[in-house]
């Protein structure tokens, strides 16, 4: 693997010549390096009781195989409700770190990060959409977890996180489903700072959004007592990104820490970001 900070350079320089406009089918991007081991992920009809609209009253739930845990996390999809209910591939990349990291922690990229937190960390992962990634950390690091997402979001997030109680009870963690839209200072400020680290992926999206996501960083990352971490996984698709990054360096430290090699025809993959306060923003 090259050198991270030469890495770093060389996707920016990149992707400051890419603009990608694709249709991403999630569906046939899901854990790509699991799929080629076979029967890792399951998916089942199921009907449930949350009113949603007669088109979505059965949907597929399906399992993602932990294999540090030998155990699945359950996540249903709404592909119809628009892009928060659809699994995307920045979320099944950190799922697969998250895996990696506590069975081969030795040669996982997270380590770095993930072990300077408590035995017990508090972690805020921002729009959360179905949930896979919040949901695994919170199995597979022990961690309180509070996964968030605008209102309309929530009740499918509740029901992805009711339908793996069991696995977090075995593994020491837990959930909570809050609601936060990014810039919102009523909704921040519910959800308090109290965390050891931040988590997102496939954030970046809507360019009208950069400002509220920066604007709900710097509250949680350096607002508080401590300075706290954001590891965000990102799916290049466009060339306004370069946007949000070169906000987010008059804040943040940005450093790559991962990147997935490029699949299904797409010229770039998945990309995992450290954001760390530089020290003279840090309180």
């Amino acid at each position: 693997m090259m050198g991270i900070q030469e890495g770093e350079d060389e996707a920016e320089d990149e992707e400051e010549d890419i603009d990608i406009d694709i249709d991403i089918n999630p569906l046939t991007m899901l854990l790509p390096d699991v799929q080629q081991q076979q029967q890792q992920v399951v998916v089942e009809e199921v009907e449930d009781d949350i009113k949603l609209p007669a088109l979505d009253h059965q949907q597929l739930l399906q399992h993602h195989y932990l294999h540090s845990l030998h155990s699945t996390v359950a996540i249903r999809q709404l592909r119809s409700q628009g892009l928060s209910f659809q699994l995307w591939p920045a979320a099944t990349t950190l799922f697969t770190l998250l895996d990696r990291h506590r069975s081969h922690s030795l040669t996982s990229p997270l380590t770095p990060t993930l072990s300077s937190l408590p035995a017990r960390p508090r972690i805020l992962e921002l729009g959360s959409g179905t949930g896979l990634v919040g949901i695994s950390a919170a199995a597979t690091l022990g961690a309180y977890v509070t996964l968030t997402d605008l209102p309309h979001v929530l009740p499918n997030l509740q029901f992805n996180a009711d339908a793996n109680s069991q696995v977090l009870a075995e593994h020491g963690g837990s959930v909570h489903v809050a609601a936060l839209g990014w810039g919102e200072l009523d909704h921040m400020e519910a959800i308090g700072r109290d965390y050891d680290l931040i988590l997102g992926s496939d954030v970046v999206y809507h360019d009208h959004l950069y400002d509220p996501l920066l604007e709900t960083l710097r509250f949680f990352s350096v607002g508080g007592e401590k300075s706290v971490v954001f590891l965000m996984a990102h799916l290049r698709r466009w060339k306004k990104e370069s946007a949000f990054f070169k906000r987010a360096k008059k804040v943040f430290d940005v450093e790559v820490i991962h990147a997935d090699g490029p699949s299904d025809g797409l010229r770039v993959g998945v990309v995992v970001y450290r954001f760390a306060a530089k020290p003279s923003i840090r309180i």
